[in-house]
């Protein structure tokens, strides 16, 4: 039996964003499904989908998109079945490290200038999303204009807490492999931040030329081939 890939959407994005990897993966013969995350916190974010991991029979390959890649970083730090690790254009969390803080060293990208907040009963922190006119180009310029309009239209928000909270777990790529799929032109996260921590974890790294922020969506190809090799490694 081959592994089970689980595939985390981060914020802004919704499990849709994977249907054309999914159908990819298919055709070689992998099962894969979406994991919805709650968006509401790391820990929180980080246990839900640890208790997917739990519930999944086999070895489990985990694979995060932006926000995700703490998710993932956080979920499979104690699961057995976890077997490896596949960040698309996300961030990549030691202990002690936040999403918002961990590319303080590197140019801010254009989103922190897109974002609004949403303030709700029963929350201290607000939630976040992007402004809908600026959401094609800080987050999706190379998909098309209804792929673009879809996903400005349905994209999930995220607390203020998933991003600043710092990861309380050991990372779970200092104990199994990992991959990494970055887009030149990602202006949600600095692509030289993406390379420089693919680089401190060891991560087998594939670069899109030209790709933003949604590769998942527009080079899904790309991103398939990727966790295609992180499952046949396990058998290797």
């Amino acid at each position: 039996m081959t592994a089970t890939v689980l595939l985390i959407h981060g914020a802004f994005a919704d499990g849709s964003s994977w249907n054309k990897v999914i159908a990819r993966l298919k055709e070689a013969g992998i099962a894969a499904r979406t994991v919805a995350n709650p968006l509401r916190g790391l820990s929180v974010d980080g246990e839900y989908v640890a208790s997917v991991v739990a519930q999944t029979e086999g070895d489990v390959v985990l694979v995060g998109h932006s926000y995700g890649g703490p998710v993932i970083t956080y979920a499979g730090s104690a699961a057995d079945n976890v077997k490896a690790l596949v960040f698309v254009a996300a961030f990549g969390l030691d202990k002690g490290e936040s999403a918002q803080d961990s590319g303080a060293s590197f140019p801010e990208p254009e989103l922190l200038s897109a974002l609004q907040t949403w303030n709700f009963p029963g929350s201290d922190l607000p939630d976040l999303s992007i402004v809908q006119d600026k959401y094609r180009r800080v987050f999706a310029a190379d998909v098309t204009d209804e792929e673009a309009a879809s996903g400005a239209t349905n994209q999930r928000p995220v607390s203020a807490l998933g991003l600043g909270e710092p990861l309380a777990v050991e990372p779970a790529w200092k104990r199994v492999p990992t991959w990494w799929v970055i887009g030149s032109e990602d202006h949600a996260i600095n692509p030289d931040y993406q390379r420089a921590t693919a680089k401190k974890i060891g991560a087998t790294v594939t670069e899109l030329e030209g790709g933003s922020h949604s590769i998942a969506v527009s080079r899904s190809a790309e991103v398939a081939t990727a966790i295609i090799e992180a499952v046949n490694s396990l058998s290797s």
